[in-house]
């Protein structure tokens, strides 16, 4: 074996079986079987959705608590984290699908009311800059709750405030967001999302995500055109005015059921979520350190080719030289799909345990396993 290999490990959860970091410590312990003195170093990615709060943690940010209002209204204890002036903030920590009771759904009623008072949290601990990581929600109400926690007021015909979540926006008679947060206008808010999806119509929030978030086609037409009034009523608002049809139809103001564009209205950027949490993770000089880069996620399909975090990694990889391999539970890419991305061979639990029941119920050991076969295939 050549000894100055290093190896980086640089892959997301593995939904439903293993976090970013348990992946980071099997394939880790795999590796170790075969190259014992192997040196390995972890770096847990997420591309904005679930888990991009412990990725951040995991690399050196301190991890802050608060109680904020799950998506139903009740209160919850979720997380964001902080390094310096810069913060990670993680929608689906307040206001996720994962914040829902099981089997309950609440596609006309859930609320991002907690993601802002999270985006709160991190003004006050003196976050100048924050990333602000969408994805993996339970709501379809563009950000309204989000922006109603800064400050922002949407009241109806009578003067009372509307509703709570997306459906609420239908009876919605005038905004105001003049009350927002001032803190918010000397802060750079960086919009993280794997999703590039404007804010209505057949690519839209409802259309492409509120099925998977319980919406019927009637719930669907009825958050459609709530949006799309809300948009509306938003133009005649001072504050945001021609600027609101104009960051509807925007890349991201989809994401997360529409909250991108309540965070575009609050003068956020728009970039890729893999992109910027490379960043701020620091992957650069890891990459630089690293001979081999382990990338992966629990399914590697047509999806992760989309701005996931096993597609960004590779392409950075690959940019610097850096062969690259990824893990996973399931394959549904042919070899010329992984190689155009830049992943040299994926290397899937199933490849060793064919019952997928069975990989995702011991999907630890399994996946120590296939590390071993890469350190045989790759490093001896």
């Amino acid at each position: 074996m050549n000894e100055t290999r290093r190896v980086l490990i640089a892959a997301d959860k593995f939904k439903g079986s293993l976090t970013a970091v348990q992946v980071a410590e099997r394939v880790t312990a795999g590796l170790r079987r075969v190259v014992p003195d192997l040196s390995v170093e972890a770096l847990p990615v997420a591309d904005g959705g679930d888990g991009t709060v412990d990725a951040a943690v995991a690399a050196g940010f301190e991890r802050r608590e608060v109680r904020v209002a799950g998506p139903l209204g009740e209160e919850v204890t979720a997380a964001f984290a902080l390094r310096g002036r810069t913060a990670v903030v993680e929608m689906a920590e307040a206001s996720g699908l994962q914040r829902l009771p099981a089997g309950v759904f609440a596609p006309l009623t859930a609320s991002t009311y907690g993601s802002g008072e999270l985006l709160r949290a991190a003004l006050d601990a003196g976050a100048r800059t924050i990333v602000f990581g969408v994805g993996g929600s339970a709501t379809t109400d563009g950000g309204a709750g989000m922006l109603s926690a800064l400050g922002a007021r949407f009241l109806t015909e009578s003067g009372e405030p509307a509703s709570p979540g997306g459906g609420g926006l239908a009876e919605l008679a005038r905004a105001d967001l003049s009350g927002l947060d001032p803190r918010l206008s000397s802060v750079e808010l960086v919009l993280a999302s794997d999703v590039d999806n404007p804010l209505t119509g057949p690519k839209g929030a409802p259309a492409v995500y509120g099925p998977q978030k319980g919406a019927s086609p009637d719930d669907v037409e009825t958050l459609d055109a709530a949006l799309a009034h809300f948009a509306k009523v938003l133009e005649a608002e001072a504050e945001a005015g021609p600027r609101a049809a104009e960051y509807a139809a925007s890349p991201g103001a989809g994401a997360a059921g529409g909250i991108g564009y309540g965070a575009l209205l609050l003068g956020a950027r728009f970039r890729p979520g893999i992109e910027v949490m490379l960043d701020v993770l620091g992957f650069a000089p890891a990459l630089e350190r690293a001979s081999l880069v382990i990338t992966g996620e629990g399914s590697l399909d047509e999806q992760t080719l989309h701005g996931k975090a096993p597609a960004g990694v590779a392409a950075a990889a690959r940019a610097a030289g850096k062969e690259v391999v990824a893990v996973c539970g399931r394959l549904a890419l042919p070899t010329e799909a992984l190689q155009r991305a830049g992943i040299r061979q994926a290397y899937p639990l199933t490849s060793v345990e064919p019952d997928v029941a069975r990989c995702i119920a011991e999907a630890g050991p399994i996946l120590e396993d296939v590390a071993e076969r890469i350190a045989r295939d790759r490093l001896v």
